[in-house]
């Protein structure tokens, strides 16, 4: 239960530490020592008709919400589009080349890699078209989360064009990402990993599916659906 004292290495969001918020097609918040809920998804994995849907999503948020804007403000954009992206992505539109196994354990290793040098993971899934992922960037000054990104994004990249012979952009530029709150929030985030799958219409071992082990330890885990 989220109840549970914080797992090993959690940070939620701060109150009384500084707060960065920039704004692409999306709103991004940066604290230092913060964990993020993060998704980033292929480039084909949502069709031109979606794309212009949330462009005029953002186009009728931005003439009700002139500058300067709230944090509540930018929230609501930020829960609207995702709510949005998420129901999408699992209805598994595009190529999906991450329903090969042997793409998606490019990325879950890729994952892995940096695990406890440059970052810490929580959690993650690999979807079919998109990856969930709860990190937390150990070196924000030199490594922050966009570099973090970045780098999983162009390694595996190359690989999976490497493994399938194809050429041309893979990921999405911009990923989505949120500061996780508190361990309530940290709950949830955890089961909806641990769901997604099943919210698709997948077969859990169908999809690399992973929770940090001292996480499990301390009581935190995926609950049975």
């Amino acid at each position: 239960m989220w109840n549970l004292p914080p797992p090993p290495g959690f940070q939620g969001l701060h109150p009384d530490r500084s707060l960065n918020v920039y704004l692409r097609h999306l709103p991004h918040w940066r604290q230092d020592g913060a964990t993020y809920f993060v998704t980033f998804r292929l480039d084909d994995s949502l069709p031109q008709a979606k794309l212009r849907e949330l462009e005029t999503v953002r186009q009728d948020w931005a003439k009700k919400n002139p500058e300067p804007r709230r944090k509540e403000q930018l929230e609501e954009l930020s829960n609207e589009v995702m709510r949005r992206v998420e129901r999408w992505l699992d209805q598994g539109m595009g190529r999906c080349r991450l329903r090969e196994r042997a793409a998606a354990k490019i990325v879950a290793d890729a994952l892995h890699y940096f695990d406890r040098d440059r970052y810490e993971l929580g959690s993650y899934v690999v979807m079919p078209n998109h990856v969930h992922v709860i990190v937390k960037p150990l070196k924000c000054d030199i490594e922050p989360l966009e570099s973090i990104l970045q780098s999983w994004k162009r390694y595996t990249s190359r690989q999976i064009n490497s493994l399938d012979r194809s050429e041309g952009s893979l990921w999405q530029e911009e990923s989505f990402d949120r500061i996780i709150r508190d361990e309530e929030h940290l709950y949830r985030a955890i089961q909806y990993i641990g769901r997604n799958p099943t919210y698709a219409g997948l077969k859990i071992e169908s999809c690399p599916l992973w929770i940090s082990p001292a996480w499990i330890a301390a009581g935190w885990r995926f609950e049975p659906t």
